[in-house]
């Protein structure tokens, strides 16, 4: 038999195929309020998540239905599980998307009507409007957003899955040569970013993880530092964060770092005492004249500015890392410590992005084996 709550906050029963369910009337994102319909396969399970819907609608807080719209769940779904647990750079990606795409294209479609067609159309025209590259995280995100309203039995299967993004053709990576890498060093050694420009080359650190770097995360003399934060700037606000990975990532510091660090700590000690009282001591490594913290973009103008002046080419500052894990291969580095050193989240990333070992290298392994095979004839 059916226990029935008071206040008409909802009746928990049983259904034919053993489950349970209860319905609650939810406020929605236009304002009206409609049925939503709760599901446990014990009566407990879906007494709790009536509860669960009972509080939000006491708190005012619009739970989207089956009825629901794209534009209406898409919302919903950014406020409450992307920018609650992503990192704000992904939450602010994922938004744009969201506004530019998913809901002029598709957000008149009901959560429940949407089908792979609609899905393919909507691929179609954004690879016209915009790319390829545009499109595919597109799809990225409304694959993801489906999923989250498959978990709140939204909807029974996720349409986005049936339909293969669309082809990206990798954009191909060419790391300076030893001898560019070594130019480029030469060409800014008296730049105020010199250091930060060898953390790049060096360590393969992220732009984010270089202006986030604080003094009390480097020891000098013991020849490491500690990658703990980035400072990212999202929706015109500068603020920091943890890493990509989370985690906090020790490591050790060739003499080239302890050098260039020594100096801009010199340089940095001048600039602190020539401000006076309009020094912001913040702690970071790579400051303005004031002490606050440089600004990610400016680091990378700095680095273009000098690539042009040593008439190197002019890559992106995060394809250093990709020379990075490149000379350390040619080193003879086993992958497992690339990997550490870079702050890869998995090995297959270190394999399969990094492994772009320059030609004189290539040459040099086959001459050996040119000359191993030749032992034998």
């Amino acid at each position: 038999m059916a226990k029935r709550n008071p206040n008409g906050a909802g009746t928990v029963t049983k259904r034919k195929d053993g489950r349970y369910q209860a319905a609650v009337y939810v406020p929605q994102p236009d304002g009206t309020w409609a049925r939503k319909f709760a599901y446990g396969a014990t009566w407990d399970e879906c007494d709790g998540k009536r509860k669960d819907l009972v509080e939000r609608a006491k708190q005012g807080i619009a739970t989207p239905t089956r009825s629901a719209k794209l534009s209406e769940w898409l919302p919903y779904w950014l406020d409450h599980f992307i920018t609650p647990e992503r990192k704000r750079t992904t939450a602010a990606k994922y938004e744009t998307h969201v506004r530019l795409y998913l809901v002029p294209l598709l957000g008149a479609k009901g959560l429940e009507s949407l089908s792979p067609r609609d899905v393919r159309t909507f691929l179609a025209k954004v690879t016209k409007q915009s790319s390829a590259a545009t499109a595919k995280e597109s799809h990225r995100v409304l694959r993801s957003a489906l999923s989250a309203a498959c978990r709140d039995e939204l909807i029974v299967r996720n349409v986005a899955m049936l339909v293969p993004p669309p082809r990206v053709t990798s954009r191909e990576i060419k790391p300076w040569t030893l001898d560019q890498t070594l130019t480029f060093l030469s060409a800014s050694r008296t730049d105020p970013l010199y250091a930060a420009f060898v953390l790049a080359i060096a360590l393969g650190m992220r732009r984010g993880e270089i202006v986030g770097l604080r003094w009390s995360e480097v020891d000098l003399d013991h020849r490491v530092l500690v990658v703990r934060e980035q400072v990212q700037r999202v929706r015109g606000e500068l603020y920091a964060d943890t890493t990509k990975s989370g985690k906090r990532r020790p490591v050790p510091l060739p003499r080239i770092c302890v050098a260039a660090l020594r100096w801009h700590r010199m340089r940095q000690d001048e600039a602190r005492h020539a401000a006076g009282e309009k020094w912001e001591e913040t702690g970071y490594v790579f400051t303005t004249r004031s002490g606050r913290p440089i600004e990610p973009t400016n680091l990378y103008r700095s680095f273009v500015r000098v690539s042009k002046a040593a008439n190197v080419p002019v890559i992106r500052l995060h394809d250093t890392r990709h020379g990075c894990a490149t000379l350390l291969v040619a080193c003879g580095v086993p992958p497992r410590v690339v990997m550490e050193i870079l702050g890869h989240s998995q090995i297959g990333l270190t394999m399969n992005v990094y492994t772009h070992v320059a030609q004189d290298t290539q040459r040099e392994a086959l001459g050996n084996m040119d000359r191993l095979l030749k032992r034998r004839h």
